[in-house]
């Protein structure tokens, strides 16, 4: 029986080796004589015929696939490395990454050096985006897929989440807990993430008709630990006291988050009886700091699976209409804004 359509995972697969193997083998490159005749009967069986995916091999010459991030330190950054190694490697490729920096050119920079025959392909996620980097990725010798802002427009494979929708989540869940005076910790604007969060907090507060005087924003240095703790210290200290207090504040990601939980008691502020404080991304250390931190899930891990199988897909065929996946942001309501307390209280006056 045969399968026009068959891979070379497939084909890896019907003869028992890893992916390397068979590409090797069909290379006839670096395989044994028994290795080659399993592999090419394999081929055989299934129809797949590796003269015409003459260029697909070609490219496949490393076996390795790059992913580069602006700082590989970030939580969110190690959850996406680890669900695209997962699955690349299940292909027999080794996963390697790079840091780009945090501007457009810096990024440019690593997408030239990464093109010149290091890497059979490029998972990115920019900081920073402008047009000469687009231009550089979209002619890019490398198959590159994006994760972080669509690029639907520019014929590039990408998986995006609604980051803006997700703090609007975030407002709406304090709202919902009685919270009116809300403060926001956002990082650069000028980077994808900090604009498309200010965008969906500026969103917010129109969509839900929040007085002006009741709402106030806070820009940080970057997305640390240490920049919220600053920008937070200074936007209590702004409200302090009285009916200007704030009683919420939500922040970009889950370290500025850790960083406003920090201000709030510095200043004698307890969390959540006082503030109320939500983060963005999820992240493992905001799930176990005390208290656990309300957080907007965007699905970190999913983002970076699926990025791997576009990749894949890209490598096994270049030609392939690129694709631009949606992940959906997911509130998580956990301590720092006293849901789970809500939660107990509920199932007490029902019980």
């Amino acid at each position: 029986m045969t399968h026009p359509r068959a891979t070379l995972p497939q084909v890896a697969e019907r003869a028992g080796v890893s992916l390397a193997s068979a590409s090797r083998a069909l290379n006839g490159t670096g395989a044994s004589k028994a290795m080659v005749e399993k592999v090419r009967a394999a081929a055989e069986e299934l129809g797949y015929h590796p003269q015409a995916m003459g260029r697909s091999l070609r490219l496949r010459r490393t076996l390795q696939i790059a992913f580069a991030v602006a700082d590989i330190g970030n939580p969110v950054y190690v959850e996406m490395m680890t669900a695209i190694q997962a699955v690349v490697a299940e292909h027999g490729y080794r996963l390697v990454v790079a840091t780009t920096g945090d501007t457009p050119e810096s990024t440019i920079e690593l997408v030239r050096s990464v093109s010149a025959g290091l890497v059979d392909g490029l998972v990115i996620s920019p900081l920073r985006v402008n047009e000469a980097l687009v231009a550089e990725l979209v002619s890019s010798q490398l198959p590159v897929v994006v994760i972080g802002r669509s690029l639907e427009g520019d014929h590039l494979d990408s998986v995006s989440t609604d980051s803006a929708g997700g703090i609007g989540q975030a407002v709406e869940h304090l709202l919902a807990l009685g919270r009116h005076r809300i403060g926001f910790v956002n990082g650069p604007v000028d980077t994808t993430p900090g604009e498309a969060r200010q965008r969906g907090f500026d969103a917010a507060v129109g969509r839900f008709g929040l007085a002006r005087e009741t709402v106030d924003t806070q820009i940080a240095d970057d997305f640390t630990v240490a920049s919220g703790l600053a920008a937070a210290t200074t936007l209590l200290r702004r409200h302090g006291g009285g009916d200007a207090q704030l009683d919420a504040i939500v922040a970009a990601n889950d370290l500025l988050a850790i960083g406003a939980i920090r201000a709030a008691r510095e200043q004698g502020l307890r969390v959540p009886e006082d503030l109320a404080v939500t983060g963005m991304d999820d992240t493992e250390i905001g799930r176990v700091f005390l208290p656990s931190l309300t957080s907007v899930s965007l699905r970190s891990s999913e983002r970076g699976r699926r990025a791997a199988e576009i990749m894949l897909a890209l490598l096994e065929d270049p030609g392939h209409h690129p694709q631009n996946v949606l992940v959906e942001p997911v509130l998580m309501a956990r301590e720092s804004t006293a849901a789970s307390q809500s939660a107990d209280l509920a199932q007490e006056e029902n019980a």
